[in-house]
């Protein structure tokens, strides 16, 4: 049995689990944080809000066709143009989104735990509502470039790139955005509430309070599952370019792709609803 076939597999029935999970999940996230009066004018519950949209669009959109590009052989990219930039788009555009809110909602339950009155007071829901709403439209145009510099290769037969300066950032742009700054934000600001939870009982009666904490460090875990892997294999492909690779160690990395390209998905298809 091939590591391809393996691969395939993986894809459609690993894929296929992820793309139900992640529509389940979100629409119930979706559904609490916009129907219960408590969560809706709580910042981190508006940006796990903004997140879950998101994360569906994502799922929806996005992991479904790469289940029906990588395993059945059905790529759209490689037949419309348009679909080839947009995918591209999307896909940059709603992760950084989607990366964006999660941090947001990490700082402000350091906020909302801290000790300190001044810092609480820092967390209001308007202030959410405009972060969220200058954060939306500096993402979407921050995704213009892949409008500009993607299209279908006729030589390789592909959606790629074609400009060298534009691939250059796009090495920082995955290492940096995509990975090391969420990360470090999430780790960070998840150790500072954890340490803010342990000195203060100001949350013991807040049962809201704490199940959307518990929601924060859960989702600080997740993100460095999902994006850690992706950011080093991007470092191994910099690190690793113009050298000579057998055909065998060709197929290991494109099998190893593809698990990590599955991980990816992980924090926008795990619902994180433990209000129950």
């Amino acid at each position: 049995m091939s590591l391809i076939y393996i691969g395939q597999q993986l894809t459609i029935y690993g894929g296929f689990f992820l793309l139900v999970a992640g529509i389940f999940g979100n629409a119930v996230n979706i559904y609490i944080f916009s129907t219960d009066r408590i969560y809706r004018t709580t910042p981190s519950t508006f940006y796990f809000l903004s997140g879950s949209i998101c994360n569906a669009i994502y799922v929806l959109i996005i992991l479904s066709t790469r289940i029906i590009g990588a395993g059945f052989g059905i790529d759209f990219t490689l037949t419309s143009l348009i679909w080839c930039k947009m995918r591209q788009y999307l896909i940059s555009t709603l992760n950084l989104i989607s990366l964006t809110c999660s941090c947001l909602a990490t700082i402000d339950q350091f906020l909302v735990t801290s000790n300190n009155v001044s810092i609480r007071r820092c967390s209001k829901i308007q202030y959410a509502h405009r972060i969220v709403m200058i954060m939306i439209p500096v993402w979407c145009l921050h995704g213009i470039p892949f409008f500009i510099f993607y299209g279908i290769s006729p030589i390789l037969k592909s959606c790629i790139n074609s400009n060298e300066i534009y691939r250059g950032y796009l090495v920082t742009y995955t290492l940096v955005l995509l990975c090391a700054i969420p990360v470090i934000v999430n780790i960070v600001f998840g150790c500072l509430t954890y340490r803010n939870i342990r000195q203060t009982i100001i949350l013991a009666g807040e049962h809201a309070d704490r199940q959307v904490t518990k929601m924060t460090l859960i989702q600080v875990l997740l993100i460095v599952i999902s994006v850690t892997p992706p950011g080093i294999y991007s470092a191994y492909s910099v690190i690793t370019t113009g050298m000579v690779k057998d055909l065998d160690r060709q197929l290991k990395e494109l099998f190893a792709a593809t698990i990590i390209g599955l991980t990816s998905y992980f924090y926008s298809t795990v619902s994180l609803c433990l209000l129950n």
